[in-house]
C-alpha cells in the first residue's frame, strides 16, 4: 500500500526547489504587476480582484495508532511509537491555537477541515474555532480511506464525521474533504444527497466551477498540493523561507491574471506542521505582502461556493 510518505518521495516538489528565486526578483514581479492594474475591471462579484482560500486542517488526535510521522518506520510491530504521538499532540496543543491569533491578527477568515473523532477529543478547540468566526468543514469521521468503501458504507463514514462536528460545534459542515482527496465514485452523490455544497478534492483549476449532480448544481472550491505545508515542508523538500518564496511567486502570478480572469489562490495549513513557529512567522510575511496589493480578499470556502453558485459567469463544466 502506498503511505502518505511514498506519496510525498514519489511527488515532483524536488524539481519545485530550483524555481525559487531570490526576494528581489519577486519584488520587481511584485511591482510590474502593481504597474499592471492600472483600471477598475473586477473578476468576482463582490468587486474583488484575487481571493485567497486558506484551509486550516484539523487532523491530530483523530490519526489512527501507526500513524506516519516524521520518525523512521523502525519500530517492532504492536508496540506504540511514543514519540510519534507527541508529534501530532502539538497540532492542538501549540499548531491550532498559535495559527488562530495568526488569523485574528490580519482578520482572516478560515476553513478548518475537521475529522470527526479529533473533534470529539478536542471540543473546546473545535468550539473555538467556530466562535472565532472560522468555517468548520467536514473531513470524514476518522483518518482513513473512504472511496473503497461501499456505498451505505461512506454514506456512514461522512454522516458520523458531519454529526461529530455538529454535534460539537453546533454547525453543520457544507463542505467536504476526503483524505488525501481521494474520494470514491459515490462519494459526491452521497455529499449532494447529505446536504453539503461543495467539495474540494479537484486540483484542476485556479477558481471554483460549478459540476452537477443527482441533476443539480455542485460547486467546486479547488485545493492544492503547491501550497500545501504537508507536501512541502513535512515532505522535508521545503523550509519555511522557502515555503515562503513559494507562496510569493504563486500570487504574484495569480495577480497579474487576475487582471484578465478570476483567479483563486489556495493555502493549507495543517495543525502540526503549519502551526510550528517558524511557519506561522512565514504566513505572517506572506499576509503582510499579500494585503498591500489591491482588491485581494480573504474567504472562507463555503463563502467561495455561495459566490460561485450564485453568479451566472461561473465555469461549469
Amino acid at each position: 500500500m502506498t503511505t502518505r510518505r511514498d506519496f510525498i518521495k514519489q511527488s515532483s516538489m524536488v524539481g519545485l526547489v530550483s524555481l525559487v528565486q531570490p526576494a528581489s526578483i519577486i519584488s520587481g514581479i511584485r511591482s510590474k504587476n502593481v504597474n499592471a492594474m492600472n483600471n477598475e475591471n473586477t473578476y468576482w462579484p463582490d468587486g474583488s480582484r484575487l481571493m485567497i482560500s486558506v484551509s486550516m486542517q484539523f487532523e491530530a488526535g483523530g490519526q489512527p495508532i501507526d500513524a506516519e510521522s516524521p520518525f523512521p518506520p523502525t519500530m517492532i510491530k504492536g508496540f506504540n511509537d511514543l514519540p510519534a504521538q507527541t508529534w501530532y499532540e502539538y497540532g492542538y496543543k501549540e499548531g491550532i491555537p498559535r495559527m488562530l491569533e495568526l488569523w485574528d491578527k490580519f482578520n482572516i477568515k478560515v476553513t478548518s477541515h475537521m475529522v470527526g473523532s479529533a473533534v470529539l477529543k478536542n471540543p473546546a478547540l473545535a468550539k473555538e474555532i467556530v466562535q472565532r468566526g472560522h468555517e468548520a468543514a467536514a473531513h470524514g469521521m476518522n483518518w482513513s480511506s473512504q472511496y473503497n468503501l461501499p456505498y451505505e458504507d461512506e454514506k456512514k463514514f461522512i454522516s458520523d464525521g458531519v454529526e461529530a462536528v455538529k454535534k460539537v460545534t453546533g454547525i453543520r459542515p457544507v463542505g467536504y474533504n476526503a483524505n488525501w482527496l481521494r474520494r470514491g465514485e459515490n462519494t459526491l452523490k452521497i455529499l449532494q444527497e447529505l446536504g453539503f455544497t461543495y467539495h474540494i478534492d479537484d486540483l484542476s483549476r485556479d477558481e471554483p466551477f460549478i459540476i452537477k449532480v443527482n441533476n443539480k448544481d455542485f460547486a467546486v472550491v479547488p485545493y492544492t498540493l503547491r501550497c500545501n505545508d504537508i507536501m512541502l515542508i513535512e515532505g522535508r523538500q521545503f523550509s519555511a523561507d522557502q515555503f515562503l518564496v513559494q507562496l510569493k511567486m504563486e500570487f504574484d502570478q495569480l495577480y497579474s491574471e487576475s487582471f484578465t480572469k478570476r483567479r483563486m489562490m489556495s493555502i493549507s495549513f495543517h495543525d502540526r506542521i503549519g502551526g510550528t513557529p517558524q511557519m506561522v512567522d512565514a504566513a505572517r510575511q506572506f499576509f503582510e505582502y499579500a494585503t498591500k496589493q489591491k482588491g485581494v480578499v480573504f474567504k472562507r470556502k463555503d463563502e467561495i461556493a455561495q459566490l460561485a453558485l450564485k453568479n451566472k459567469d461561473t465555469i461549469r463544466e
